[in-house]
């Protein structure tokens, strides 16, 4: 064999030829390609050279697949490690030191904490992860094609585990209710509106009038007459889908918004009897061998799927339109930041009392659930007792909460002494979680709490706490891939490092806007796509967030501003105190200043006192942030579904209080 002259390259560093000499394989070339300059110069070696190592590749094939086999199973481990926790600029520069000290391998310190993140951010703040790849496709193309032929439960109801759903009967019942909707004459884009507690067939529901065209509402089964009419007026739904249990409440909510009798069906996973002229759901769904020839629409990504209402701390719900873009994204940005959960998906085992009226039920327990195949336990409602059994009795891996339930957890007698040990990761969104409660936690029930951010607004989620972090900071975590955000001041100046603004996000996740109110959407969205979260934040030089409080909710207390979920916070960190709500009181001098409503543990309900619990909390805050409004004991806190206060009602009550001022501080209140 005539011998080869090896072609001289221009110098590179060691970082560079390792992502040569591993590309074969894959495994590093994303780092080669954020080498500055590496590109070019290996763009105008490959078109000089390519001829001649063309010729040399029979040469020298062999030694480099033994280098290669050599170096794949430590650079892939390295990778493993670092891929989603170090910055690649980063990461390169710890190659080039490990390959020059020649231990030949990459090895990054396991990170413990955000202290090991990428360097300080510029605003707008890009997410350090990579984009995702959207499919251009529908819900249940993104849903179903491909993997609809599996038995295993999916769909569990918790009281009767011998009942369930299947992802083959889930795909053929969402074709049977999708094709039902058809005959009855619904046209592309009506509304389909569903008034109903949890149970195994609200996913499939949701999903057939998605799936074929129309638009699912969700309305809370708890809600009055009055605000049920508000929902059905607003949406303009055409067939409604009514609980047994809310049957009565919504037929006089329809009848004072005009909608016929005729048009409403009780829905329930159980053989029900026609009762105030309002039939049976199953008389409009399609037999099965009717669904089994029918093909749900070539839908363009952009088309509406759903019209989740928003919470109404502060005023009426307003409808947030969602694509199935904006369901298609979320569910990518989740799985690229729950990247252990997915690993381990066929080990995972879910549990659902989240309503799936709600954004946040629906991602996890609807898309999420069915993308994975994970099986979710469905609850109707939360209760407690029941809630700890399901845990305990199924073997529960992860949890998706909000933050009162987090609080039962780990204060309530009933958890304890419960085995709880399947638990693996506590993921914790909805409302403001303190640190110090999150610590509490992890510490009561030995396992890892990882916060999440988002609104309806945005489809669920916009932050997270990635694996391989422990925050013990109290932090919501990273931006999402294909996520962006800013912090701004009142003047709409963008913030310091540290100091706490209005968070603005944008993205692919952020949704159409609010169902025909464009003044409202134009509010919410610029002209730039920057959707204003009305939360008020803080991030770090590494691109961590952390959430204060809602901007509407803050108490000005002279020329301070204090947040009621920081109070809320520290009042809970009480051994005696179960739950507290903080809303500002306006006394008659015009000064607004914190006052607290406070439930007390059963068994320490004779051996505390309102002046108590506010020497407590004045021995571990600011002068300005003392509950000089007063402290009220209450029976409970009146809260939404999703787990958040209603401000509304806290504000009603704290008004119905300031005309009885002169009163004892210890005056007892019922909500």
């Amino acid at each position: 064999m005539p011998p080869h002259r090896v072609p001289k390259l221009p110098r590179a560093r060691p970082s560079e030829m390792l992502c040569m000499g591993a590309a074969g394989v894959g495994v590093l070339t994303p780092l080669y390609l954020v080498m500055p300059g590496a590109e070019e110069r290996l763009a105008r070696q490959t078109t000089k050279w390519a001829p001649r190592w063309e010729r040399n590749i029979s040469f020298f094939a062999p030694p480099v697949e033994r280098t290669v086999r050599r170096l794949e199973p430590p650079v892939a481990r390295a990778v493993q490690r670092v891929e989603s926790r170090l910055p690649l600029e980063s990461m390169a520069k710890r190659v080039d030191a490990s390959i020059r000290s020649g231990l030949g391998r990459v090895m990054p310190p396991k990170p413990t904490s955000p202290e090991h993140a990428s360097p300080k951010p510029i605003m707008p703040l890009d997410s350090e992860y990579p984009p995702i790849a959207v499919p251009q496709t529908n819900v249940l193309g993104y849903l179903f094609d491909g993997k609809s032929d599996s038995d295993e439960p999916l769909w569990i109801d918790s009281q009767r585990p011998e009942h369930s759903i299947s992802i083959r009967q889930g795909l053929q019942w969402t074709k049977r209710i999708g094709l039902g909707l058809e005959r009855l004459g619904l046209q592309r884009g009506d509304v389909v509106l569903i008034c109903s507690p949890n149970h195994i067939l609200m996913p499939v529901a949701f999903l057939g009038i998605a799936g074929a065209g129309f638009v699912f509402t969700g309305v809370n089964p708890a809600y009055t007459a009055d605000e049920i009419a508000h929902q059905l007026s607003d949406s303009t739904a055409k067939i409604v889908l009514a609980h047994p249990s809310v049957v009565d409440t919504v037929v006089e909510a329809a009848t004072r918004v005009g909608v016929a009798t005729d048009c409403i069906f009780q829905f329930s996973d159980k053989a029900t009897q026609e009762h105030a002229g309002v039939r049976d759901w199953m008389t409009i769904v399609a037999s099965c061998e009717q669904a089994n020839g029918w093909r749900w629409p070539d839908l363009e990504p952009h088309v509406m799927a759903a019209i989740n209402y928003s919470s109404g701390t502060t005023g009426l719900p307003k409808g947030v339109c969602i694509s199935h873009s904006n369901i298609i994204v979320c569910v990518e940005q989740h799985k690229a930041l729950m990247a252990d959960v997915v690993a381990r998906a066929r080990d995972e085992r879910w549990v659902c009392f989240l309503p799936l009226f709600h954004a946040y039920g629906q991602v996890i327990s609807v898309f999420f659930a069915v993308s994975l195949s994970i099986p979710v336990y469905v609850m109707p409602k939360f209760d407690p007792g029941h809630f700890i059994d399901v845990i305990e009795r199924r073997r529960i891996t992860t949890l998706h909460l909000v933050p009162p339930v987090l609080v039962f957890l780990y204060k309530r007698l009933e958890a304890h002494g419960r085995d709880l040990s399947s638990l693996r990761v506590i993921y914790c969104g909805a409302a403001p979680l303190s640190r110090q409660i999150q610590k509490a936690a992890e510490t009561r029930l030995n396992v890892q709490v990882r916060q999440a951010w988002g609104l309806t607004e945005a489809t669920a989620g916009c932050t997270i706490v990635p694996p391989g972090f422990h925050d013990s900071a109290g932090s919501v975590g990273k931006l999402l891939p294909s996520c962006q955000a800013k912090i701004v001041d009142d003047n709409g100046r963008e913030v310091e490092v540290g100091q706490p603004g209005e968070l603005f996000v944008r993205g692919l996740n952020i949704c159409l806007g609010y169902w025909k109110n464009e003044q409202a959407t134009r509010e919410l969205i610029d002209d730039q796509g920057w959707l204003r979260t009305g939360d008020i934040a803080t991030h770090d030089e590494r691109g961590w967030f952390n959430i204060v409080d809602r901007k509407k909710e803050l108490i000005k207390v002279n020329a301070f501003q204090v947040a009621p979920a920081e109070l809320e916070a520290v009042l809970l960190e009480n051994e005696h105190v179960a739950d507290a709500a903080v809303v500002g009181f306006n006394l008659d001098e015009g000064v607004e200043r914190p006052r607290a409503y406070v439930v007390i543990q059963d068994h320490s309900r004779h051996k505390l006192t309102p002046q108590d619990v506010r020497s407590w909390v004045a021995s571990r805050v600011s002068k300005h942030k003392l509950l000089e409004g007063g402290v009220v004991f209450v029976d409970d806190i009146p809260k939404l579904p999703s787990g958040k206060i209603k401000r509304k009602v806290m504000r009603d009550i704290a008004a119905r209080d300031a005309l009885e001022l002169r009163r004892p501080t210890s005056i007892k209140s019922k909500l």
